[in-house]
């Protein structure tokens, strides 16, 4: 097999991983340290949806449980047995396997309770004014022009 040269084709294992781990304020950010991201829409300069492929170490969590106000999500497992925890409950995937979330639909979170990486494609839209709500945690997010802004859940800024 060859590899492409083209700016439209990339081998995706290739891709720089994303240079800040979190987006997270602590003492979230540390919840998700080890995962790695490789940012494959934004390669292509793709506006209207991002396509991560995230590998997840042993222990680790892809998010803190959250669901989205405007943003639907929608992962893809390649490699490894994640759990899947919901705010209706929990399920092991498999290799294969996918999971879509709608905007406004059940909180979600993916992590990694097996002592192999985790391999997974994650896709999701980027709608402007979406929010992030956070079941378990005093965190609050809203996506403003691009960047996420994160604030305790009665609207104080994280120092």
């Amino acid at each position: 097999m060859t590899r492409s040269t083209s700016a439209l084709a990339v081998m995706a294992n290739e891709v720089a991983p994303r240079t800040k781990p979190s987006n997270y304020p602590e003492p979230f950010a540390s919840r998700v340290s080890g995962r790695v991201k490789r940012q494959l829409g934004d390669v292509f300069g793709l506006s209207n949806f991002g396509v991560n492929l995230t590998e997840l170490p042993p222990g680790g969590e892809l998010a803190l449980l959250h669901n989205h106000s405007k943003q639907d999500e929608m992962i893809y497992i390649l490699r490894g047995y994640p759990t899947l925890r919901t705010d209706t409950g929990e399920e092991v995937l498999t290799p294969g396997m996918c999971a879509g979330f709608r905007a406004g639909g059940v909180a979600h979170q993916l992590v990694n309770r097996t002592g192999a990486p985790v391999v997974y494609l994650e896709i999701g839209d980027r709608t402007p004014g979406d929010e992030g709500s956070y079941p378990e945690d005093d965190l609050k997010a809203v996506l403003v022009d691009g960047v996420w802004v994160f604030t305790h859940k009665d609207g104080t800024p994280y120092a």
